[in-house]
């Protein structure tokens, strides 16, 4: 979808995208994104917030798992109390997708061969994908880990948080730091997570290459 509205709304000569091109792809792939993954998200977090919550003697956990918690929204504030976040969400993925794929390309092209004539070879080392797909990762979450932060707090917050009253709320508490929480570990995974990632669709489309 996103390359697709690249093309309608700008030039690809040679169907050879831009930098720039393709981080716009990136971006516009998230918009259809956030409608399937933010509720998914709301559900996550509270979960998870549920879990880490130590229990009284006989007290029960307030949902029995993820039907149920989209069963509690919904009576609760109807739709938009299931759909809480997607704004952030958005905020999240549309430039973090920009910056990931941007990025993997952008390195994959610097680390591509290039034969006598100064054109590239396309013959990509695996390594040279997983240096790609590593960067691409780091990239990714950089920029939006804050935003994260935000939209975390802002779907496991009882009541109607509003996003600048999170974001008060996390200054407040500990300055800016507060919006990097766990950034550290964040990066530690997102470089072999997304090498692998990387890595295992490069194999799949020499795969699908020979194949057909």
């Amino acid at each position: 979808m996103g390359k697709g509205l690249v093309q309608t709304f700008s030039t690809v000569p040679n169907n050879q995208y831009s930098i720039g091109q393709i981080a716009s792809a990136g971006f516009f792939s998230a918009i259809p994104m956030t409608l399937i993954t933010a509720p998914f998200e709301r559900v996550k977090v509270l979960l998870q917030i549920q879990g880490q919550k130590q229990l009284a003697p006989g007290e029960k956990p307030r949902y029995a798992g993820g039907v149920d918690v989209v069963r509690q929204l919904y009576r609760e504030g109807g739709i938009r109390s299931v759909f809480r976040g997607s704004a952030m969400t958005l905020a999240r993925d549309g430039p973090g997708s920009a910056a990931y794929f941007a990025t993997y390309e952008y390195v994959k092209r610097a680390m591509t061969p290039v034969d006598a004539d100064g054109k590239r070879s396309g013959d990509l080392s695996l390594t040279a994908v997983m240096t790609a797909g590593g960067a691409a990762g780091v990239a990714m979450w950089i920029p939006v880990f804050p935003i994260d932060t935000v939209k975390s707090r802002l779907q496991s917050a009882e009541g109607r948080p509003t996003i600048a009253g999170t974001v008060r709320g996390l200054y407040a508490s500990a300055g800016l730091r507060a919006f990097f929480p766990g950034m550290a570990p964040a990066m530690a995974r997102a470089v072999p997570a997304n090498a692998a990632t990387f890595l295992g669709v490069e194999l799949a489309h020499k795969a699908m290459d020979r194949m057909f």
